[in-house]
């Protein structure tokens, strides 16, 4: 019995010495992962993971170039982690920073809100970097599938409920790296991205382009913050295009710059009547801007989008309600529409043009509540922020 017992204690000492490790360090001091071929190196993390599930344990890791995750494999990234990307020589567009989740591929970011995952940049000033790029399965209307602006992966396709992993309590900082003024990165970008993925308490701060965008898809978003107040910080704090069909609950965005819109809403440019029509609902957000800048609207609503929005606060806009196109002006009130809008310091509460420039009266496209709370504190910072953003 004794000589068992210490044959079993053997055996698992030297099962735990093999875990050790495996998981530890290569011979050339890179971290590795069991069950992937891919090896960490926390002063130079690039390249392609095509297997596995890579765990970034703790600490910083430098992003270096383009960080891609494969089909079938799985990046994670544990509570206080910061991704940091190098400085970029200028013109060097093959060596961007950004990170990238394929089809079939899964991000799982587990920030906590005492502890959240910071994905950032040496150079803190906007554009620094890409930010991150989801590529789903989910349907988009410019086709069955495309080709992503920024990262040259396949997105789109007819699986509404894609699962391309979880992120939970994250910042990006810095990001919307410009390769031209037609190709932006935003902070975080959604291609096609399904409702089975858990997007919850993100934050985009002091990125160039927008802070959040949708191209098509199904996927579901809580708890969003973007907060724009370096001088020169532009675009819009949310947008979305290409046959959105997620819903988005509390959401706050501010800025304090000349930056555009608070939310910027497309179908589909090229043909407005494309289906899937982007038809999101979104409930408790509260916009809050500066009457500075050519597109200062707090919600532009365009090119056949619709939508339903509920319990929202405007303020600080020139324009709160900004209504584009023959398509968009023809669901006024019933399918594209806000009920509880609250307005605070916002000049004109809306204008509509049809295709041809024509003026026409859209205010059926909300109604007001001076009661509604928006994201939860009216145009004040919620309390649901609290630990785990910045800036606000």
């Amino acid at each position: 019995m004794k000589k068992s017992i210490s044959k079993i204690f053997g055996l698992a000492i030297l099962s735990l010495a093999t875990i050790a490790t495996s998981c530890s360090s290569d011979d050339n001091g890179g971290e590795t992962t069991p069950g992937s071929t891919f090896v960490v190196n926390r002063e130079d993390l690039k390249g392609t993971i095509n297997d596995g599930n890579v765990v970034l344990e703790s600490g910083t890791y430098k992003l270096t170039g383009k960080l891609i995750v494969a089909n079938g494999a799985t990046l994670t990234i544990k509570p206080g982690v910061k991704v940091e990307a190098t400085a970029l020589v200028a013109g060097q567009f093959q060596e961007v920073r950004y990170i990238a989740i394929s089809q079939g591929a899964k991000i799982d970011v587990q920030g906590t809100a005492t502890n959240p995952v910071v994905m950032t940049a040496a150079v803190q000033a906007p554009a620094a970097w890409g930010g991150l790029v989801i590529c789903g399965k989910a349907p988009i209307n410019k086709g069955t599938t495309a080709t992503a602006e920024v990262s040259e992966l396949t997105y789109g396709g007819t699986v509404a409920n894609d699962n391309s992993g979880t992120i939970k309590y994250l910042r990006i900082e810095y990001s919307g790296y410009s390769y031209n003024a037609d190709k932006e990165f935003n902070g975080l970008s959604l291609f096609g991205v399904g409702n089975g993925t858990t997007i919850e308490y993100v934050q985009a701060y002091e990125g160039s382009d927008d802070g959040f965008e949708w191209f098509g898809g199904t996927v579901n978003a809580k708890y969003l913050v973007v907060s724009n107040k370096g001088a020169n910080v532009g675009d819009d704090l949310f947008d979305w295009t290409e046959g959105w069909n997620g819903t988005g609950e509390n959401w706050y965005g501010i800025r304090t710059n000349a930056g555009n819109r608070g939310i910027e809403a497309d179908n589909n440019s090229g043909n407005p009547l494309a289906t899937p029509i982007s038809n999101p609902t979104i409930k408790n957000l509260t916009l809050v801007g500066t009457e500075a800048g050519s597109e200062n609207q707090g919600i532009k609503l365009r090119v056949g989008t619709q939508g339903n929005f509920d319990n929202v606060v405007l303020k600080g806009w020139k324009t709160g309600f900004d209504v584009q196109h023959d398509a968009s002006v023809g669901y006024v009130g019933t399918s594209l529409k806000a009920t509880r809008v609250k307005f605070e310091e916002v000049a004109v509460k809306s204008v509509g043009k049809k295709t041809d420039d024509t003026v026409v009266d859209v205010s059926a496209v909300f109604t007001e509540d001076n009661t509604a709370t928006g994201a939860g504190n009216g145009s004040g910072v919620p309390t649901w922020t609290a630990g785990w953003t910045v800036g606000l």
